[in-house]
């Protein structure tokens, strides 16, 4: 708890670096994405499934890493593995700073946990972790598809409210 309390107060407070920006140009209609997964064999096929959309996509070598690209970009899409760079996947850093966002960031952030603990598309798992969708490891072959699918219904959910937000000037 104490290493977590730490890396985020680090990176919160590191001065601005133009090497931490993940993207020199990114147009308002690319999507972008980041992978947070050590295992290079499942980042390769979560890269794979992305690329099929066209996502720009960061990789990075560590939570550090990780955080420091999202303190200077807010990505349409996040993979994180619950065990990524911990042994406990209940203090997993980078799903805790997600949970400390402000609600108008994160709502705009599609989080998807990789986990061989739950089940793919497994709603219940998904609001307890605070993410929007869970793939389980033996679906990853199909992550483009599976992605595709879960942001379609998110989109869905999220419609009227989006809508009344954007005639409202909030969005």
């Amino acid at each position: 708890m104490a290493e977590e309390k730490g890396i985020l107060q680090e990176v919160a407070s590191a001065s601005y670096s133009p090497k931490d920006i993940p993207f020199d140009f990114v147009g308002e209609e690319n999507k972008t994405a980041i992978v947070c997964e050590s295992d290079q064999e499942i980042r390769n096929r979560i890269v794979d499934g992305l690329n099929q959309d066209g996502y720009f996509i960061t990789e990075p070598a560590s939570t550090r890493d990780a955080l420091k690209s999202m303190r200077f970009h807010v990505y349409q899409v996040i993979a994180v593995n619950e065990n990524y760079e911990t042994d406990n996947p209940n203090n997993n850093i980078i799903l805790e700073y997600l949970n400390r966002l402000p609600i108008s960031v994160r709502r705009n952030i599609f989080v998807v946990m990789i986990t061989n603990r739950f089940r793919t598309m497994d709603n219940m798992a998904a609001f307890n972790r605070s993410v929007n969708m869970i793939v389980n490891i033996k679906n990853i072959d199909e992550f483009g598809a599976i992605l595709k699918r879960g942001i379609a219904r998110n989109d869905e959910f999220y419609h009227v409210f989006k809508d009344i937000m954007r005639k409202l000037g909030r969005i």
